[in-house]
């Protein structure tokens, strides 16, 4: 019979990737908001096992350099909650997190096999500094996790390539640039743009893409930017865009998802506590973390 793993909750305080620092606020107001205590009503023991921080850009050299520094700080607790046999739930923070987060994940499993993803976002997140004028590190980590960019970033662990191009599908994308989306397209990596979720619907496209993610790999994760959702849903975000994922929909398609035994992660980014509307965002954090990570019994009764 499965076993529900227990879930392990990293906040992920890191503001340094972004623009706008707020989302480093993210993690830390969601605890005081109760999440481990929401999540327990649903009958999985969740607790908060670690608060990772960034250190501030004045104390490094670059931004970059600030998140690789954290970002190798951040997969050391990833990497421990996986040996425990926990579910880390990483709830952030910048999406510049996810450097952390899945170099982890991946090299827990490195000597089993590949790893999948699905990468639910407004965004690509597959620059380089070649291609961005930002130089922002979060709209950096797709590209990293591929194997392509600042080597702090690619090169965790001592090796790149963390995901392959044919066990990542992106969901939701609608604002991106040409430099990374001409990476994506040269490397094969399935998109499914926003047009292609509004005429299919959320639902299909994430069933889709989960068949993809686990067709070559050992073990699979979810990384859910908030600003995927649209903002009269999610307005507390770092960048938010208009016309985007529903969140009823999100919540119906993505329920359960997390008692596959194959589901070794969960990541939620980009929450940004100076921006939210009347708690709307943190309200919208809660019932997708609440849907991924409902029970086996209750998943499969559902």
């Amino acid at each position: 019979m499965m076993k529900n793993k227990p879930l392990a909750l990293i906040g992920a305080e890191v503001g340094e990737g972004a623009s706008d620092s707020g989302c480093k606020w993210g993690a830390r107001a969601l605890r005081e908001r109760g999440l481990a205590q929401h999540l327990g009503e649903a009958r999985r023991d969740a607790r908060w096992v670690d608060m990772v921080g960034a250190r501030p850009e004045q104390e490094v050299q670059s931004r970059l350099d600030s998140v690789a520094e954290f970002s190798g700080r951040l997969a050391h607790v990833v990497h421990r909650q996986l040996r425990s046999g926990a579910m880390p739930v990483v709830i952030g923070g910048d999406h510049s997190c996810a450097v952390g987060t899945w170099s982890a994940v991946a090299d827990a499993w490195r000597g089993q096999g590949d790893i999948g993803l699905i990468w639910v976002d407004a965004h690509l997140d597959a620059h380089t500094p070649a291609t961005s004028d930002s130089l922002a590190p979060h709209g950096m980590p797709v590209a990293a996790l591929l194997g392509h960019g600042a080597p702090g970033l690619t090169s965790l662990y001592g090796w790149t390539g963390k995901v392959k191009p044919g066990n990542l599908v992106i969901i939701g994308a609608r604002s991106f640039e040409a430099g990374e989306r001409a990476l994506l397209d040269r490397l094969g990596v399935r998109v499914m743009y926003m047009p292609e979720v509004d005429r299919r619907g959320f639902a299909a496209c994430f069933d889709e893409a989960l068949a993809l993610v686990r067709r070559h790999t050992v073990a699979w994760g979810l990384s859910f930017d908030l600003d995927a959702l649209d903002p009269a849903d999610a307005p507390g975000t770092g960048t938010p865009v208009e016309a985007g994922i529903a969140l009823v929909d999100a919540v119906q398609a993505l329920r359960g998802c997390a008692a596959d035994p194959e589901c070794a992660a969960i990541e939620l980014t980009e929450y940004n506590p100076l921006h939210d509307v009347a708690g709307r965002t943190a309200q919208s954090a809660f019932a997708l973390l609440s849907s991924i990570t409902l029970p086996v019994a209750q998943a499969i009764a559902a």
